[in-house]
């Protein structure tokens, strides 16, 4: 999943606070940082594996499915390049999903009463029906928001609603919502099915799930592209009669065991808190999944070989973890959260971080967490001096639908780091386009220098500033950033009024 956030990322200012003061405040004793940096830099430039790995598992197992044989091939692919890079606590945390697979699907468009089919390319959005055989009015709801359903909520009863992925002409201040979310909108008003028009130029068809909590949705939910969006808008304009949609799929829905892949490498005085670092391993099946999310899992992974190389042994331990089953609704991190929560240990996470389609960082992302921001400042400031190219950008706001959300909405403590991607390259998200040759290696290798960096500074700090929220300063927190109505339409609000 991209991490399509729900609200815009929003940057806040550097506060007028001495740097060699905030310095001697979270980093008291051990090297200074801009040694380490200095030997990370030089270590990632000269000895980066990131593109390589990444290059050679997309050859050797193709698309990485969560359930699939690929799925399990990308598991031991990771253990073992873990292992090859030194480390001894290497574990597999398996968990059971619900794995979901496409198999066939049509779209026919035809005015009501009529045989005159027209034939529409689609694709299956995930977590769609196991078998799906309607007919119904199309009805446009536009971008597909909220306020667009409540519009329209007398007319969607039994209809087949047409939607965009993105938002077209957007009115200012609007906030987009993931696919899923408009599903599930499109089911709690009562619609047959769901067509969500991409927006990307091209004829392009991208997949996704379309639930959000990673099971069976009760209606179907399909992806056509801008252009055959565009052409059934104009077939409504020109119909007398009504224009009905259908849709008839089938799909594969049974219960496997999946495992995420952990390797530990323990803190020297502060074993027992740990800063958790992933990036999630499983694409989906249309290609090989290089940007979603192999820039970022294989990152991840050199990152943890950069700290065996240089024998780094900061205070905290490190969990580097390649998550399984995200695309089909964080599965894998919801696992890890739940065992966590379970074994009474969710407090001794005091970071997650998370690789998700991250590339090329230019600053760092607070996550909402002003008590962070003066920390996070003076760890920007030592990675600009490290390398003068890193831009040292800050953000400060949350958002949803990868791997870090778990751990956020149990109050633990969530940095980010923000890059950009081409807009030819994110034009393949999720479609059948996303393959190594849109993988930049020198903006993978940054990926892993910054991320290093940063993973050092957070484990090795003599304090870190923020704790684990209590749930109240969770609700609170999450309320603050605009994440509620997304997490209400999730299902995921769990806080009473």
């Amino acid at each position: 999943m991209p991490r399509l956030f729900t609200s815009p990322r929003a940057r806040f200012v550097f506060l007028s606070v001495s740097t060699t003061a905030l310095f001697t405040a979270f980093y008291v004793a051990g090297p200074s940082l801009d040694k380490i940096f200095a030997r990370i830099n030089e270590e990632v430039e000269q000895h980066s594996r990131a593109y390589e790995t990444l290059a050679d598992a997309s050859k050797k197992i193709g698309h990485r499915l969560t359930g699939s044989p690929n799925g399990a091939k990308a598991e031991e692919y990771a253990f073992n390049l873990l292992k090859s890079y030194g480390y001894t606590d290497v574990r597999y945390e398996p968990f059971e999903v619900e794995a979901w697979s496409r198999d066939t699907v049509t779209l026919q468009v035809v005015p009501n009463h009529s045989d005159n089919y027209r034939d529409v390319p689609v694709v299956s959005l995930a977590h769609s029906p196991v078998s799906a055989h309607i007919r119904g009015e199309i009805i446009d709801v536009g971008n597909g928001l909220e306020g667009d359903f409540a519009a329209m909520k007398d007319k969607i009863r039994g209809k087949v609603v047409l939607v965009n992925i993105g938002l077209s002409n957007p009115t200012k201040g609007a906030r987009n919502l993931h696919r899923s979310e408009k599903t599930a909108l499109a089911i709690q008003y009562g619609a047959s099915g769901v067509m969500m028009v991409n927006l990307v130029a091209g004829n392009v068809l991208l997949t996704g799930t379309a639930s959000v909590t990673g099971k069976l949705i009760t209606i179907p939910s399909v992806c056509i592209s801008l252009e055959s969006g565009q052409a059934i808008r104009s077939w409504i304009q020109e119909e007398v009669s009504p224009l009905q949609a259908v849709i008839d799929m089938t799909n594969k829905s049974r219960k496997i065991r999946a495992r995420n892949v952990v390797a530990t490498l323990r803190g020297s005085d502060l074993p027992n808190e740990k800063i958790v670092v992933g990036g999630h391993l499983d694409s989906w099946d249309l290609a090989t999944g290089a940007i979603d999310n192999g820039i970022g899992s294989f990152a991840v992974m050199d990152m943890a070989r950069t700290f065996k190389a240089l024998k780094l042994k900061p205070r905290r331990s490190i969990e580097f973890v390649l998550f399984m089953g995200e695309e089909q609704g964080l599965l894998g991190s919801r696992a890890m959260v739940q065992q966590l929560k379970k074994a009474k240990q969710l407090d001794q996470v005091r970071y997650m971080m998370n690789l998700d389609m991250v590339n090329d960082p230019n600053g760092l992302n607070a996550f909402g967490r002003a008590e962070a921001v003066p920390f996070l400042n003076t760890i920007g400031a030592a990675m600009k001096q490290a390398v003068p190219a890193f831009a040292n950008e800050p953000h400060n706001q949350a958002g949803l639908h990868s791997d870090h959300q778990p751990f956020m909405l149990e109050g633990v403590p969530v940095i980010g780091m923000n890059g950009h991607l081409d807009r030819s390259v994110l034009d393949c998200y999720h479609a059948d386009c996303d393959k190594i040759n849109l993988v930049n290696a020198d903006q993978q290798k940054n990926t892993v220098r910054y991320g290093t960096m940063l993973l050092y500074a957070l484990a090795d700090a003599d304090n870190i500033p923020t704790r684990r929220q209590t749930d109240l300063q969770t609700r609170d927190y999450l309320t603050a950033q605009g994440l509620r109505t997304a997490l209400q339409i999730a299902s995921e609000w769990r806080w009473k009024e």
